[in-house]
């Protein structure tokens, strides 16, 4: 399941929040307008309105199932009930557990199912399959009140507080819809029954409060949506309190149950009633008759009441067993499509007809052959919806009794009751013969102007307050009141069907409603009722009424057996063949079916196959197409490896010519260091030699000047000394050993 969000301006979807798997049942705002919480019979969910996401997620045990989890107003906290009575607090921030409500421990389950809290959510009032309330306090987390409810209701199913101007939030008038379609609005202090809103008749579905409080909004069962004014309906609302306070004291959660019960007093109850002007009509109600003390031991489980089984126990002698057990042999065969035939939109409508048409059928043959059945009997199913055994026992009053207002109408079946119609047509040419050769003129039959009102009962030519008032009068008299009713309906109605000459006018005329004021049709009636003759009365041929009998229903037989029978064994037997004719078109239709299933699979397959072959022929197009730009791409490769080989070699050359060059250079900077070298050691060699000659050339000189001054010496001495010639002699190997060396070094460096 999902919810869905819709901008109210726009009306435009604004998101989809999913995450239920069954249907919400309750879904609960924040105040603030930010959160909400959805409620399903197995989960409840947290969401955040501004972003549409699920924050939180409350799951439980499958034993356990969620009633309602809501906000309480004013505040942040969540309040949780279960099936099983238990009641749980949480913050709506952390989902913290803040308490838990006691359950109470003595006392009958009330299996809560409703519940309400006032406005400043301080008070908690709950109801369920019991017509006990559980009212609680939240502050002291205690159960102050069981209020009990008066015997009718059986079952809370709304529970609505009702706001006050002057209340200050603490709310003290509380509506509890009951099973009956009825809402009673009770003070919660007082125990008062205030005033109520709908019947039996108006039953109502759902209610729903303004926020002052000023007026309720109530769905009915019939669809229709009423409008209810407070002020109207009480005149104990809306005043501002006395000027007197009143302490109201309530019991610990340890208190006896008893002690804490009190009851509705049902005093001046006040109900509006329709009007026909704008004015509201107020009358007072008796105060229904107060409980007992075996109120406790008549409470039967499953809403059942001791007290109704014993009046119907004293009224039939036992219990109505045998309309239990028609309704135990369910559908009956002819009816189990008549929402084909008669396409009711209310599901609780069709299946109550269903029932009381099958009943009747059980009953009695004839009634599954009967084609107008239905038409008799919906009346009083819309009627008595909520009683189908009642309702299932006037109509069999209303039939299945020989004396009573459809005798005589099988006589003839299955053609019309000829003999009735009979009747009213010697009724009709006594009082209006010009009216009646009008209608013979235009090839009109009674088949045609009586016939539809009997066997719809006038219930298409009639609202419903006009049916109800015709037939007030039609089972309070004679049953052959009922065939002067469609002769005062034919006679009222003259004007009219003099105009008409068409038989097509004629069938839309009983068939459709016209404008007819019933009374004067009962008046018409009781006239006819009164003048007619004794010999053509149809009161002399029709025998008075007689009700069902007492234990078990009557045997219904007065009808031509043979004739029912053959047709139910034509029916069984034309339901055999159309099943066995279904059977078969089930298998042909299996069989076409599987045939076009087939032919579809084949088609599909051929389609997918051609679609295969065009995908292959534009795939091998597209490989075609894609080779040869991969061909292109190739040879753009090629060529782009090509430049770049060559770019390769010419880079290679150029780098081996660099490396070359470079190898040169360095062998010519060697040489050229070489040569340098060379040219350096020459010059040092040079250096040295011009060194070493100048050297030998100072030594040459030196030896020069040395020898000139040896000569000089020898000259010297010898001169004045030449008897020491002898000795000079003698010196001069001396000197030849000392300077000869230095002569040859001298001669070895040059």
């Amino acid at each position: 399941m999902f919810l869905t969000s819709v901008e109210t301006d726009t009306k435009q979807l604004v998101s989809w929040m999913r995450g239920h798997e069954g249907a919400v049942s309750s879904i609960s705002v924040h105040s603030s307008g930010r959160y909400a919480i959805t409620t399903s019979s197995d989960t409840a969910q947290l969401w955040d309105l501004d972003t549409f996401q699920r924050k939180r997620k409350l799951n439980i045990r499958q034993s356990v199932g969620i009633q309602r989890v809501f906000f309480l107003p004013l505040s942040n906290t969540i309040l949780s009930c279960f099936s099983d009575d238990s009641i749980f607090a949480w913050e709506s921030d952390t989902l913290f557990c803040k308490y838990q409500l006691p359950v109470p421990d003595c006392g009958p389950r009330i299996f809560y199912k409703a519940f309400a809290v006032t406005r400043d959510g301080k008070s908690l009032a709950a109801g369920g399959r019991s017509n006990l309330l559980h009212l609680w306090c939240l502050d002291t987390k205690q159960l102050l009140r069981v209020i009990q409810m008066p015997t009718q209701v059986r079952t809370v199913r709304q529970l609505e507080f009702l706001p006050d101007s002057f209340d200050g939030g603490a709310s003290q008038t509380l509506g509890v819809l009951s099973q009956d379609g009825v809402m009673r609005f009770i003070n919660i202090h007082t125990c008062k029954l205030l005033f109520h809103v709908g019947s039996h008749d108006e039953s109502i579905t759902t209610v729903a409060v303004s926020p002052n409080g000023r007026h309720i909004v109530a769905i009915m069962d019939n669809g229709s949506v009423n409008i209810y004014s407070v002020q109207s309906l009480t005149q104990e609302l809306n005043k501002p309190p006395p000027c007197q306070v009143a302490v109201v004291s309530g019991g610990e959660a340890d208190q006896d149950f008893s002690n804490l019960k009190v009851k509705v007093r049902s005093e001046a109850v006040q109900r509006p009633t329709k009007s026909s002007g704008r004015r509201t009509q107020v009358k007072t109600l008796r105060p229904p008759a107060g409980s007992t003390a075996e109120d406790k031991e008549n409470e039967l489980p499953a809403g059942l009441n001791k007290k109704r089984l014993v009046a119907l126990l004293k009224a039939f002698g036992e219990y109505p067993a045998k309309y239990s057990s028609l309704t135990d042999k369910g559908l009956h065969s002819a009816f189990l499509t008549l929402h084909e035939k008669y396409p009711i939109k209310s599901h609780k409508l069709l299946r109550g007809l269903q029932r009381v048409l099958s009943a009747l059928a059980h009953w009695a043959a004839i009634f599954g052959e009967l084609e107008y059945l239905p038409l008799v009997a919906f009346p009083f199913v819309k009627l008595f919806q909520n009683n189908p055994m009642l309702c299932f026992e006037v109509v069999a009053t209303l039939f299945g009794c020989a004396v009573n207002w459809c005798q005589h109408w099988f006589e003839y079946f299955p053609n019309p009751p000829l003999n009735i119609l009979n009747m009213a047509e010697n009724v009709l040419a006594h009082h209006d013969k010009e009216l009646l050769q009008h209608l013979v003129d235009c090839g009109v039959t009674s088949q045609l102007f009586v016939w539809p009102l009997l066997e719809t009962l006038f219930s298409e030519v009639l609202t419903r307050d006009e049916w109800l008032k015709l037939f007030d009068n039609i089972f309070s008299n004679h049953p052959s009141f009922l065939l002067m009713a469609c002769v005062a309906y034919i006679i009222c109605c003259r004007e009219p069907l003099l105009l008409c000459s068409q038989k097509q006018d004629f069938e839309y005329f009983f068939h459709h409603r016209n404008n007819l004021d019933v009374g004067a049709m009962i008046k018409e009636a009781y006239r006819l009722m009164s003048s007619t003759p004794a010999d053509i009365h149809p009161r002399a041929m029709l025998s008075d009424f007689t009700p069902l009998t007492k234990g078990q229903y009557p045997v219904f037989n007065h009808y031509p057996e043979f004739i029912v029978e053959y047709q139910s064994r034509e029916r069984e037997k034309i339901r055999l063949q159309e099943m066995e004719y279904l059977r078969e078109r089930q298998e042909v239709s299996a069989m076409h079916a599987d045939f076009l299933r087939r032919q579809a699979e084949e088609e599909a397959f051929y389609a997918q196959q051609e679609l295969l072959q065009k995908a292959e022929e534009q795939r091998r197009n597209i490989l075609s197409q894609e080779e040869e730009k991969l061909t292109q791409q190739r040879a753009k490769l090629a060529a782009m490896k090509r430049e770049l080989k060559v770019k390769e070699l010419q880079l290679l050359d150029t780098t081996r010519r660099r490396f070359l060059k470079h190898q040169q250079d360095l062998r010519a900077s060697q040489i050229q260091r070489l040569d340098q070298e060379i040219s350096r050691k020459m010059n040092l060699y040079d250096q040295e030699t011009a060194a070493a000659v100048q050297d030998l050339e100072v030594r040459q000189m030196e030896m020069e000047v040395q020898r000139k001054q040896l000569e000089q010496v020898t000259n010297a001495l010898l001169t004045p000394y030449q008897p020491h010639l002898l000795l000079h002699s003698a010196l001069l190997p001396f000197v030849l050993v000392h300077f000869f060396p230095i002569v040859t070094n001298l001669e070895n460096n040059f």
